[in-house]
């Protein structure tokens, strides 16, 4: 009997570290299970190993481990499954079992005719959860496109700030020219974020009629003060407009296809989500501002619940939705000018890895050799703002070992605010301390809480673990 064949493709919004961390927890289970794989990576550098039009008519099934639109259509056809990017590196065994064992439904793209049947599967159990991901990917997508003009942008805005805050004024007695060239490009490159989120949730859509749309969907919201939620309600009108298009014109002759691609989807299109974000930006722009409001006023009356609940979201899933949704907001407030609030999201996403280096030095003897060296790299992770690298020490016990990255990553957080740390750089871990405001205090309460959390874990893995020869 010839070995099945599986075809696989990853991805994640940041494309750092969940996206290979996926693809080679699939490789090291279908090697277990007898099975050739081929893996299709999605990270920031594009498409690696990309799968061509031979490897998927030859395999047997698909998986699909990602956040962020991996272009499904092209598996029309084919058995799949599809997951999030967690579940890849959770449970690989089990998403190649289910190919193996003829559990995975056919892969229709509608307007496609197939021969072949679905097979028998609890789709109609699964439907809620399958639409809320979908609506998850969209947004991670324009999330993953929107990072690095945030990164890019942020990180020269703050090292314009090396000169003095007011350095890019001309009109102030510290103007350097240096600076202000900073602060320029950077503020470029910063101020695409909402148009480019909106661009790339509508293109997960509706594809590239969607993405035009969507761009000018969120500059409409970014110019209209409707900012980062803006971006996001004129990602999802942008491209539905053009799924609604392409249905009332399906009829049109094949010849005007290009017509409908090229001058009906973009002027229609562009029509159409100025009629739709027109009359919603002020009830938006209202909205997005109180939101603001309300998270800088809980930053300063109380630092405590928030630290809490920033740090337990960024330990949670450590780059998952919750890590996400804390570090998205961040972003949004820095565009705002709040400098203060991504300095606790920063520490809560550079404590999980710490915690696992630190524990692996401190209780060396209760980890394996392959932990240790795993633990060594986590200083590096750390240090660089990649939380991904705790993972796999919290999927051996996720209901004891996560509650403690929790905990170590409030811990920072809430220090950090009662320190009235700004951090004005959206990313770059400790490499960005020159132009931390409160640098000394903002070190001190990432160390406290990963301390106080390595503590906790080699204390948990002393217990259950017998001493690694």
């Amino acid at each position: 009997m010839s070995r099945k064949k599986i075809v696989a493709a990853t991805g994640c919004p940041t494309g750092i570290a969940h996206t290979f961390m996926a693809a080679e927890a699939l490789k090291i289970a279908a090697e277990q299970l007898g099975v050739d794989i081929k893996v299709e990576t999605h990270g920031q550098v594009g498409i690696e190993n990309a799968l061509t039009d031979q490897d998927i008519l030859e395999a047997d099934g698909v998986i699909v481990a990602a956040d962020k639109d991996v272009n499904t259509d092209r598996f029309h056809g084919k058995p799949l499954i599809e997951v999030p990017v967690a579940k890849g590196i959770r449970t690989p065994n089990e998403l190649i079992q289910g190919i193996i064992n003829g559990e995975a439904p056919v892969h229709q793209v509608k307007g496609r005719a197939s021969g072949t049947t679905s097979a028998p599967s609890s789709a109609q159990q699964k439907s809620a959860n399958k639409w809320i991901h979908t609506i998850y990917k969209h947004l991670m997508n324009g999330v993953s496109h929107m990072l690095p003009f945030v990164v890019g942008g942020g990180v020269l805005i703050a090292l314009s700030f090396l000169f003095g805050i007011y350095s890019a004024d001309p009109q102030h007695e510290t103007y350097h020219p240096f600076a202000a060239y900073l602060k320029n490009i950077g503020g470029l490159g910063f101020s695409l974020m909402v148009p480019i989120l909106a661009a790339f949730i509508a293109d997960s859509i509706a594809k590239r009629p969607g993405m035009v749309v969507g761009f000018i969907g969120g500059l409409l919201a970014n110019d209209g003060g409707a900012g980062f939620l803006g971006g996001i309600i004129a990602g999802f009108a942008a491209g539905y407009i053009i799924v609604l298009l392409q249905f009332l014109l399906q009829k049109l002759p094949a010849s005007l296809d290009g017509l409908k691609s090229i001058f009906l989807y973009p002027v229609i299109g562009i029509f159409l989500i100025g009629a739709v974000m027109t009359p919603l930006l002020v009830p938006i722009t209202g909205l997005n501002h109180s939101l603001m409001d309300f998270l800088s006023s809980v930053q300063s009356t109380n630092p405590l619940l928030l630290g809490l609940i920033v740090g337990a979201m960024c330990g949670f899933d450590m780059g998952g939705p919750f890590n996400k949704a804390a570090y998205v907001t961040g972003t949004a407030l820095l565009a705002e000018g709040n400098l203060y609030f991504m300095a606790g999201v920063s520490a809560a996403c550079i404590t999980p890895p710490l915690i696992i280096a630190i524990a692996t030095t401190i209780f060396r003897k209760h980890f394996t050799p392959q932990e240790r060296n795993a633990g060594m790299i986590n200083y590096i992770l750390g240090a660089t703002h990649i939380t991904e690298g705790a993972i796999p020490f919290a999927a051996k016990n996720p209901v004891v070992v996560l509650p403690i990255i929790m905990f170590g990553s409030a811990i920072s957080a809430i220090l950090t605010y009662l320190f009235g740390v700004q951090v004005p750089a959206p990313h770059g871990g400790f490499l960005v301390l020159p132009v931390v405001t409160g640098a000394f205090q903002w070190v001190l309460s990432i160390l406290i809480g990963s301390l106080v959390g390595a503590i906790l874990y080699g204390l948990y893995r002393k217990k259950i673990d017998k001493p690694a020869v």
